[in-house]
């Protein structure tokens, strides 16, 4: 339910589970999290889905027999926050609950312009994983992230795009994200990782 393509320096982990809304497992999740660990040699790291949802967020069934407060989402988010290469969430479409975690811990966001964007941790009595808050404030202000965590805005793309959440719209953001890899993998893993450093 996770494929990871390797193309020399660029890897493209891709959540494949349409028929569920690509809703995540614990073990998916770990999946993912060890492709992010792995992942520090590569000069950039693209996350997509298949279908029309990038992600619904945790499987229901799962997240409430616990996996809504496992660790392993902030095992993946700090994952891919730490790599130095280029972080890219190719967003195919919606972007649900705890999904918003592996996305906002990437350099970049680029949507479908039919996603949605919403984080209905307070209708549905869970916290927010620990890091989101903060990376999702640092994005659009602290006023716009309880819009979306304490009142259940829904967002389309293009409000997404306007306040900051989203960085780019395309019909296709897989190839709009290998667009903008270009330049890292072209560069060396030193260069691409000292200017992320530097920013």
């Amino acid at each position: 339910m996770i494929r990871l393509d390797r193309e020399g320096p660029l890897w493209i982990a891709t959540i494949d589970r349409p028929d569920k809304a690509n809703s995540l497992t614990a073990a998916m999740l770990a999946e993912l999290a060890g492709i992010a660990e792995a992942a520090r040699d590569a000069q950039a790291l693209i996350l997509t889905g298949t279908g029309r949802v990038f992600s619904a967020g945790a499987d229901l069934d799962e997240a409430r027999a616990g996996l809504a407060t496992d660790p392993v989402w902030e095992r993946l988010s700090g994952a891919i926050a730490a790599l130095p290469g280029l972080t890219i969430a190719a967003l195919n479409g919606t972007l649900a609950g705890g999904a918003f975690g592996m996305a906002l811990a990437c350099d970049l966001r680029v949507a479908s312009p039919e996603a949605k964007f919403f984080y209905p941790v307070m209708k549905l009595g869970f916290l927010p994983q620990p890091s989101d808050p903060a990376r999702l404030t640092a994005l659009v202000g602290p006023a716009r992230a309880k819009l979306i965590l304490m009142a259940g805005a829904r967002l389309t793309a293009e409000e997404a795009l306007a306040i900051g959440l989203a960085d780019t719209l395309s019909p296709d953001p897989l190839a709009q994200a290998r667009t903008l890899a270009t330049d890292a993998l072209s560069a060396t893993a030193a260069h691409v990782a000292a200017i992320k450093a530097m920013i």
